[in-house]
């Protein structure tokens, strides 16, 4: 099938081209303005409790808000406010209210409940119309109402500060805005470096840009979005960065998966068109088979119960899709008009067999110790996922994306200190009747101090505001931690508990609030690893049988890349909760990491296992095959997870703590699994097992593959014309 696409493409390079330029056009011209969601509740499907207590709360208290910014005010020399700071803080609001800021709904003033019990801090919810929240307008209007605040206060003895979700919003849009720009040149610069020095080329360096992010990028784009829009999906702020290093990383690893094997068709004596056609036909298959196994680990995450997993996994599903076919027909189609040596100049030897002496003296040693490589490998790997039982996930989105230095978390400190921590986002138990009817009025102290008897709560109001109708109330609880701190989501699960063993007869509650919908995305990821995973591991096995004819060799790669898994989650638990002292890593690396390191990371294992199975196929016994595949397939691995490694590396220059965990995260786990799993684990597992590998087809038996196109084979798989020099 493979020899047959490269000989088509060849044959009609020039219109492949022009294909691709126009379509690219088309659909990108045409593809639908899709906005980025940010809301974490949004994200979460309707059966969720907090979910549920968000639209009871619209429902029965229609004009109550939950503060999108807060206006903090303390005195310059930070002495308790007198009634003259008071009267000037009214002020500050009634000027703020009358400067009518666009989106700005209400800004309600400072009261004697939202003042710090040592008089020194005054709070001043403000409502932003929410249908901003997902755009730039958000923080526009924060930054609109910091900056007149602070004018306002100009003279007076007040200090004015913004902090709260907008304000959030605002200051990591700031503090990161070019971390999508730094992310993008920094990669492609790394891709067009590292590309041209393997091959000593500068157009060579240039391919993979032309294919993957000119060409491939703009299309897998615009499907992304038209498929957002039909199938209703999400859309995550994050995708955009993460998609550039995906489809350049996952474009560069097919390049040189066709590169390399083109210019080892070219030294063996193929013509360049014969050679390019004969390139698609040997690594063709291991392209599809791993662009299939990245695509299903991706694509399953259409089953998560998180928005952003369910609009992040298919929309990379289609971007590695994209660049498969990109990789197999378009850069083809250009090998196949630019002449050979402009393609590798100005290099000089690019004919010469190299002596590969570093990779030979690898593939010697996995011949002669595969018992030693395995179990040292398999050590290593082993090792690092033992510090994966120490992981501990952290939701605490807005602190680990910018420096703490900026005003919004300023203001979060100072409402720990002022106030309770959870002062800047309280939780909400809604209280409402089964029945019909009014709730009785009698009953609301008693609970209020069941509530409030909760460990970790701080405050629970015993007067709680009641609904137009009297059926429901809202009773407001202050929880002694930040919000998104796994201490104080153990408080909202206690807290549940609570509320609705306590509830009055004839009537329920519902608990929501950020902490609650924090409590809910956990319950969501504990639904997710026990679905998603399985279901990825069962679909990539199954793609493994089928392309490698086996029921044996699929269950030790899938392990590897399993071991491959835990010793990266390991790797970052040690060392950024052991060594560097966070309370933990985010709460999203998990799936990351298997989005990347084990989807993308079980293309070098496919590489391998493909080169393995074809040196079988020319009659060299497990371990010589093992010794061949490391030597022609070791410098491909190691190019190709040596660029990935380094562009999601990239990632580290952000400026934030999540992406440099995201960053390390991914480097070192693309690193595992290019030079510990492919070069090391599988082909040393595959050389001990033998034959029985490949049971119970007949994959590895000499004469088993096709023959390239263009010629019958020679004792070495090759052209009887060309021969082996």
């Amino acid at each position: 099938m493979f020899h047959r696409l490269g000989h088509f493409v060849v044959r009609r390079a020039w219109w492949v081209i022009a294909a691709w330029v126009i379509a690219m056009i088309a659909i990108a011209a045409s593809a639908p303005k899709i906005t980025a969601q940010t809301d974490e509740a949004s994200f979460l499907p309707k059966h969720y409790e907090s979910i549920q207590a968000s639209v009871l709360q619209e429902k029965a208290f229609p004009a109550n808000f939950t503060p999108s910014a807060l206006a903090l005010f303390e005195r310059n020399d930070g002495a308790p406010m007198d009634a003259s700071d008071k009267d000037a803080m009214a002020k500050i609001v009634q000027g703020l209210t009358d400067k009518k800021i666009e989106h700005v709904e209400k800004i309600v003033p400072a009261s004697e409940q939202s003042t710090s019990k040592d008089g020194k801090y005054a709070l001043a919810p403000i409502a932003i119309d929410k249908a901003t929240q997902q755009s730039d307008e958000f923080g526009e209007a924060a930054k609109k109402l910091r900056d007149e605040g602070k004018s306002l206060t100009s003279g007076t003895n007040l200090k004015f500060q913004l902090g709260g979700a907008a304000a959030q919003a605002l200051d990591q849009k700031e503090s990161s805005g070019a971390a999508d720009a730094v992310i993008a040149l920094a990669t492609l610069v790394l891709v067009v470096i590292i590309v041209g020095i393997i091959f000593r080329s500068v157009l060579a360096g240039l391919l993979p840009i032309v294919v993957s992010l000119i060409i491939a990028m703009p299309a897998a784009n615009g499907l992304i979005a038209y498929a957002t829009k039909a199938f209703k999906l999400e859309s995550t702020p994050v995708l955009s960065a993460i998609l550039i290093v995906v489809v350049l990383g996952v474009g560069t690893d097919y390049f040189l998966f066709l590169a390399f094997r083109y210019r080892e068709r070219l030294r063996a004596g193929d013509d360049r068109k014969e050679a390019v056609a004969n390139a698609v036909g040997r690594v063709g298959e291991a392209i599809a088979s791993a662009a299939g196994a990245v695509t299903v680990a991706f694509a399953v995450l259409i089953l998560s119960s998180l928005g952003m997993f369910k609009a992040l996994g298919p929309a990379l599903a289609i971007a590695v899709v994209v660049t498969a076919f990109a990789s197999l027909t378009l850069a083809p189609a250009l090998l196949a008009v630019i002449p050979a040596r402009a393609v590798f100049w100005p290099g000089k030897k690019w004919m010469n067999e190299p002596k590969d002496a570093r990779f030979l003296a690898l593939g010697r040693l996995v011949q002669k110790r595969p018992a030693l490589v395995a179990v040292a490998s398999g050590g290593v790997l082993l090792a690092l996922s033992a510090g994966a039982l120490g992981y501990n996930g952290t939701f605490d989105l807005a602190g680990s994306s910018m420096p703490k230095d900026k005003e919004s978390m300023v203001v979060q400190d100072k409402l720990v200190n002022g106030f309770s921590a959870g002062a800047a986002d309280p939780s909400h138990v809604y209280l409402t009747t089964t029945g019909g009817g009014k709730l009785d009025a009698g009953a609301f102290e008693g609970f209020a101090a069941k509530l409030g008897g909760v460990p970790g709560v701080a405050t629970a109001a015993s007067k709680p505001q009641l609904s137009e109708d009297g059926a429901t109330a809202d009773f407001t609880v202050l929880l002694k931690n930040e919000p998104s701190s796994n201490e104080a989501i153990d408080t909202l699960t206690k807290l549940r508990e609570v509320a609705h063993a306590q509830a009055p007869g004839g009537t329920e509650t519902k608990v929501g609030g950020l902490t609650a919908v924090y409590k809910d995305i956990n319950l969501a990821m504990s639904h997710d690893y026990k679905l998603v995973f399985p279901i990825a591991g069962l679909l990539i096995l199954l793609i493994l049988g089928l392309q490698l004819r086996s029921v044996v060799a699929p269950w030790y790669l899938m392990a590897s890349v399993g071991l491959g898994f835990t010793a990266t989650l390991g790797s970052s638990t040690l060392l950024f909760q052991n060594i560097k002292g966070e309370h933990g890593i985010m709460f999203m690396l998990p799936i990351l990491i298997y989005l990347f390191v084990v989807a993308i990371g079980t293309d070098y294992n496919i590489l391998i296992i493909a080169r393995l199975r074809e040196e079988a196929r020319e009659g060299r016994s497990p371990r010589e095959a093992a010794r061949e595949a490391l030597r022609h397939g070791g410098p491909t691995v190691a190019a190709a997870g040596f660029i990935l490694a380094a562009s999601f590396g990239t990632f580290m220059l952000a400026g934030n703590i999540f992406m440099l965990e995201f960053g390390f995260a991914m480097a070192f786990g693309i690193i595992l699994a290019a030079f510990v799993m492919a070069m090391f684990f599988t082909p040393a597992l595959t050389a001990l097992i033998g034959r029985a590998a490949w049971w119970p087809g007949h994959g590895d038996a000499p004469g088993a593959g096709h023959a390239p196109v263009g010629g019958s084979q020679d004792a070495h798989g090759l052209p009887e014309a060309a021969g082996r020099r």
